[in-house]
C-alpha cells in the first residue's frame, strides 16, 4: 500500500499541467511530458530529434507521410539512425485532404502539433482544430516556415515544454540565436544589398519561374543582406514570377532550391540533387545542368558564376540558420569570408542530436 503511494506520488510530480502560448497566441493548457504526440508534418521529427535525443520517436504516436515522400534520402537517413521511426503510424499522404480528424483521434495523442502552414493541418484548419478539441486532443502550432527566424526559438521552447524537454530546448535556442547574430552584427552598416533571385523546387515543372518572398527561405535573404527581387511582386509566401521580367531586372545572384536524388542527378531531369545521399560532384553537375534552361542560361548571375544551389528542406526546418550563413557568404563573401557554415553543421549534428552527418546540402556552380 505505501509503495503504491509513493508510485502515485512520484507520477502526480512528474506529470504536471503547464500553460503553453503557441505561436498563433492560442493558450493551451497541457499535461507535461506529453507521452502520446501527433506530428501535423513528420519532417517535425527533425526538430523532435534535437530533444528527444535517444529515441525521437518514443513519444510520438503518428504523423502525417509526407517525410518519406518529399524527401526520402532524408528519411532513409533518418530511419538507419532511429530505426524506430519506421514504426510510427502515419496518417495521410502529403495533403491537408488526405487527413481525417477520425484517422488522428484513433491514435489516441494527447496533443497535436500543427504548423502554421504546410503540408498537413494548419492554422487555417478551423475545423478540425475543434473536432480534435471536442475530442480530448490539446493542439499547439509551431512554425518554421512562415517566419522561420522568428518562431524558430519559439518553437523550440514550445516543443520543449510539450516534451518536457525544456533544458534542451534553452541550449538548442542560445546556440541558434547566437550564430544568427554572427550575421545580424555584421550586416549593420553595409550599404549595397545585392538583388537576388531563388528559384523555387526547380526542376518539378517546366514553368518558370517559382519563388519565395514574405517567408520561407526568402525571410533568409532578407536576413542575410540580399534584396528579394520577388518581395515586390509577390504579396504572400510563394508565387511565380515571369522569366521575361527575370531577364529584365537581371539578378545578381541566383539561388535554386534542390528536391532531386541521385535517379534524378545524371541528366534526367532538371532536378538538383542535395541532401543526405548527396556528393559534391554529382550536386554540381546537376546545378550545372539545372541552369541550362532557355532563359536562365541568359541570366548575368549564372554567366558570372554567382548561382547556386541549396537543400530545399531547410525551409521549413529549425536547422535553418545554417541556410541563413550561407546565404550571407553567398551575398557578401568578403565581409564573411571566415564564416563556416560547415561547422555550424556539424556542431547541430554532433552536440545537439545523435543524427550523424551525412551529404551535401547547398553547392556554388563555381567552387
Amino acid at each position: 500500500m505505501r509503495l503504491t503511494c509513493l508510485l502515485l506520488l512520484s507520477l502526480a510530480l512528474t506529470v504536471r499541467s503547464a500553460s503553453l502560448t503557441d505561436v498563433t497566441g492560442r493558450v493551451v493548457e497541457i499535461e507535461k511530458p506529453a507521452t502520446r504526440v501527433l506530428l501535423g508534418e513528420g519532417r517535425f521529427l527533425s526538430a523532435i530529434a534535437l530533444l528527444e535525443r535517444d529515441d525521437p520517436a518514443a513519444k510520438i504516436a503518428g504523423m502525417l507521410g509526407d517525410f518519406p515522400l518529399v524527401d526520402p534520402a532524408g528519411y532513409r537517413h533518418f530511419v538507419t539512425a532511429f530505426p524506430a521511426v519506421a514504426k510510427v503510424p502515419t496518417f495521410g499522404r502529403i495533403t491537408e485532404d488526405t487527413v481525417s480528424v477520425e484517422s488522428m483521434v484513433a491514435l489516441q495523442p494527447e496533443v497535436a502539433v500543427f504548423g502554421l502552414g504546410g503540408h498537413g493541418p494548419a492554422a487555417h484548419s478551423k475545423e478540425t482544430v475543434e473536432k480534435l478539441t471536442a475530442a480530448g486532443v490539446k493542439v499547439v502550432f509551431i512554425d518554421f516556415r512562415s517566419d522561420p527566424l522568428v518562431n524558430t526559438p519559439k518553437s523550440m521552447r514550445l516543443l520543449g515544454q510539450i516534451f518536457g524537454r525544456e533544458a534542451e530546448a534553452d541550449e538548442f535556442v542560445r546556440f541558434y540565436e547566437t550564430e544568427l547574430e554572427r550575421v545580424a552584427s555584421r550586416l549593420k552598416d553595409v550599404k549595397h544589398k545585392p538583388a537576388v533571385f531563388i528559384e523555387n523546387r526547380v526542376g518539378l515543372s517546366d514553368d518558370c519561374c517559382g519563388t519565395m518572398a514574405h517567408g520561407m527561405m526568402g525571410r533568409f535573404i532578407d536576413f542575410a543582406g540580399g534584396d528579394n527581387i520577388a518581395n515586390a511582386l509577390i504579396p504572400g509566401e510563394f508565387g511565380t514570377l515571369s522569366l521575361e521580367h527575370l531577364l529584365a531586372v537581371q539578378p545578381e545572384i541566383y539561388i535554386g532550391t534542390a528536391i532531386g536524388s541521385k535517379a534524378t542527378a545524371a541528366g534526367q531531369t532538371m532536378r538538383i540533387h542535395l541532401g543526405a545521399e548527396a556528393d559534391e560532384n554529382t550536386a554540381r553537375e546537376s546545378l550545372r545542368h539545372a541552369l541550362t534552361r532557355t532563359g536562365i542560361d541568359q541570366l548575368t548571375a549564372v554567366k558570372n558564376g554567382r548561382a547556386h544551389a541549396i537543400w530545399h528542406h531547410y525551409y521549413n526546418s529549425p536547422l535553418n540558420v545554417v541556410a541563413v550563413q550561407v546565404f550571407a557568404k553567398w551575398l557578401h563573401p568578403e565581409l564573411f569570408a571566415d564564416l563556416r557554415p560547415e561547422e555550424t553543421l556539424k556542431t547541430l549534428h554532433t552536440r545537439f542530436q545523435k543524427l550523424p552527418q551525412a551529404g551535401v546540402f547547398w553547392i556554388s556552380l563555381t567552387p
